[in-house]
């Protein structure tokens, strides 16, 4: 009689399935239902695993929870990356920012529950939002601020980069938040790639305008 033994490498593929299961189930219910009301229970029936699996690949519900918010996140910077890796000039690499931010925000090709989630988030935080901000966003926002420094060289207090870095993911964060109006105000408005070439090459302009007038300023002691 033959015995069928399974080896590392199946067991290891079919426990990621199983947490890549986890994990999309897991978006789908934590964005409908919000992160008190969804159980486990539901989670596992739909991801069709058993409560085991959530403590053996993420511990409990709020590991899980953690989990899902920085793969949601995780997988718009990985398809739309805010740095080329390019020694690009500061200019372009601003340019670069703006329009993957910009197209992970109309990217109507993931999930409905990745931003769906990712906007119950920031309207009701959770102390899974400390974990991203730390893991996933912080990194972005360094990243942003040492362009800012770069352009406005060494006489620009930490507090003025700051200011104006937040200034620049403002203009892209509004086509988010404001899309629903947006689509009301101009009713033919489209956000094809085409605009938001358009939208990125306009944020990057206007912002090198204000960055422009602080660096003339900061050169003039007014900064």
């Amino acid at each position: 009689m033959s015995v069928l033994i399974s080896t590392p490498n199946v067991i290891d593929t079919a426990q990621a399935k199983t947490r890549q299961r986890l994990l999309d189930a897991a978006g789908e219910v934590f964005a409908e239902q919000g992160f008190h009301k969804a159980t486990v229970r539901e989670i596992c029936n739909r991801a069709g695993a058993n409560v085991a699996a959530i403590n053996y690949h993420f511990r409990d519900k709020q590991g899980l929870y953690t989990s899902v918010l920085q793969y949601a996140h995780q997988c718009s910077v990985d398809k739309y990356p805010h740095y080329d890796g390019s020694n690009a000039r500061v200019e372009e690499q601003l340019k670069v920012f703006a329009r993957s931010f910009l197209l992970r925000i109309f990217d109507d090709g993931r999930p409905a529950w990745h931003g769906k989630l990712m906007s119950r988030e920031m309207i009701e935080p959770t102390t899974a939002l400390d974990a991203l901000v730390e893991n996933n966003i912080r990194p972005i926002a360094n990243q942003l601020e040492s362009l800012v420094r770069e352009y406005l060289g060494l006489g620009a207090s930490s507090q003025l980069i700051i200011l104006c870095a937040r200034s620049i993911v403002a203009q892209c964060v509004f086509y988010h938040h404001a899309r629903p109006v947006i689509s009301r105000l101009y009713p033919n408005q489209q956000y094809n790639l085409e605009e938001v070439e358009r939208l990125a090459d306009h944020i990057t302009r206007f912002s090198l305008g204000a960055l422009k007038e602080c660096k003339k300023q900061i050169k003039a002691g007014k900064k």
